[in-house]
């Protein structure tokens, strides 16, 4: 797909990768998204980040929060909490909603914290 090399850090790669994988999260015994059309960031220094669409994702469980964060190679993150049941985990997810022009495969996607899920499974 297509990604950056910054200017003022040539050494720090954003790379989105669109592949044929299956992506699924389970939280609290429930699918919370299953999407074959997930996009794979690689970047310097980070493990692999599946972002996914969506519309392939149970938005009804998400819930924004007020927290924000800025990376300088992707923009400006939003936050949302992940709600099934009874059990709610505080910004367990979240979204370049605007992200910047080299990376604007990831605009309307979401990706889901590791730690935060049951499991991120990936075929």
């Amino acid at each position: 797909m297509d990604g950056i090399h910054a200017k003022h850090n040539p050494d720090h790669r954003v790379l989105l990768v669109k592949g044929p994988r299956r992506v699924r999260v389970v939280f609290a015994g429930e699918t919370i998204a299953d999407s074959r059309d997930a996009v794979t960031v690689e970047e310097t220094g980070y493990p692999p980040v599946h972002y996914l669409p969506r519309q392939d994702v149970r938005m009804d469980r998400l819930a924004r929060t007020s927290h924000k964060t800025h990376c300088p190679y992707k923009g400006d993150a939003a936050y949302f909490s992940l709600t099934v049941g009874d059990r709610t985990v505080e910004n367990a997810v979240w979204s370049y909603e605007t992200p910047f022009v080299e990376v604007m495969g990831l605009k309307e996607r979401v990706a889901f914290y590791p730690s935060k899920v049951d499991a991120i499974e990936v075929e």
